[in-house]
């Protein structure tokens, strides 16, 4: 049905906002169907820039699944870097490196930390404060290479801090130990 819209659109006016509507609802499909191909063919059949970026920022605030977040995001980075403002871009690309920081948890624990795919700072303190600490160890290697000359509202620094802070309160004791006597 798709297809036959888009040909539809090809051989009569269409209005801008209904050709967005259509492709935007097209490639959520083809994304919640994991078909990342065919929906990267379809963004580089539009001509149009405008459309397609429109296309593909409607799509990723419709929030899908984790996958196509990433692929959208990727996809934005990629292709309109210089059309998005700067708190746009810091804003994609804090999903982009989020949701590879989530791609890297066991899947049947994603679901605890896909609410903060956004805020990859926040998603690596409550790993933290949950003791995964394993978890934590292949995050902050995966940030740290992500982070390598983007800028997305925090930098290494930030995560070394972040990690500092845990490994200080760790070392913590609210009481005094004793010695054992012989």
């Amino acid at each position: 049905d798709y297809e036959l819209c888009e040909e539809w659109g090809h051989l009569y006016p269409v209005p801008r906002e209904d050709l967005i509507n259509l492709h935007r609802e097209h490639l959520l499909h083809l994304l919640e169907m994991g078909d990342m191909e065919k929906a990267l063919q379809l963004l580089q059949r539009i001509e149009d820039p405008g459309v397609c970026l429109a296309i593909s920022e409607q799509s990723l605030d419709q929030h899908p699944n984790l996958a196509a977040s990433h692929f959208l995001a990727d996809y934005l980075t990629a292709h309109f870097y210089a059309s998005l403002t700067a708190a746009r871009r810091n804003e994609i690309q804090a999903l982009y490196i989020g949701s590879k920081v989530l791609l890297t948890l066991p899947e049947l624990s994603r679901v605890n930390y896909v609410h903060l795919s956004s805020r990859p700072l926040l998603m690596l303190e409550q790993l933290l404060m949950n003791m995964k600490v394993d978890w934590v160890a292949v995050a902050v290697q995966t940030l740290h290479q992500l982070l390598a000359g983007r800028e997305i509202g925090f930098t290494v620094e930030d995560i070394d801090n972040l990690l500092s802070k845990y490994a200080e309160k760790a070392l913590n004791f609210p009481f005094t130990l004793k010695e054992k006597r012989s």
